[in-house]
Parts: C-alpha cells; structure tokens; sequence
C-alpha cells in the first residue's frame, strides 16, 4: 500500500495500521483517520469495549441514515478527486 491508495473501514485497529503507513482511510460515515485523531479514536473503542464487558452498555453506533450517506459520498467524492490529481 501506498499513499495512492484509500481504504474504507469501521476496523479502528486496521485504520490506525494503514494511517500509520501514509494511507488513506475513512469510514463507512464517511469520517476521514488521520494521524492526528486516530489515538483518540483507539481510545475511545478501547473505553467502550470495556463498558460493553461490563454489561454498561449494549449495542453498535446507529444504523447509517441519509445524512451519514451523504457525508461518505462526498467524502469518497473529495479523496477520489485528490487521489486522481496526484497522478
């Protein structure tokens, strides 16, 4: 992989790998990792797995809605575009 390449995933863990390495990724909301933010968000899955062990809490993130959609289309659009002017 290089920093040509896009991965999209909700796998926090294979998108701190792919950032770690130069790639791009986003997930399926169309919410861009970065190098900056990917630490936090290891944290936070992290935390929450552990309220999940403890019975705290219960479930996944909301299903996808229209705006979510959205948000990754135009997200997918941005990357693309810049992907494609670097060639």
């Amino acid at each position: 992989m290089s920093g040509d390449d896009l991965v999209i995933t909700a796998d926090i863990p294979l998108a701190a790998e792919v950032v770690e390495k130069g790639v791009l990724a986003i997930n399926p909301r169309g919410e861009l990792y970065t190098a900056e933010n990917i630490r936090q968000r290891l944290n936070m899955r992290d935390f929450m797995a552990e309220l999940r062990d403890a019975g705290m809490v219960s479930g996944g993130p909301p299903k996808l809605g229209q705006q979510e959609r959205q948000q990754f289309a135009n997200q997918l659009d941005r990357l693309l575009t810049k992907l494609l002017r670097k060639r």
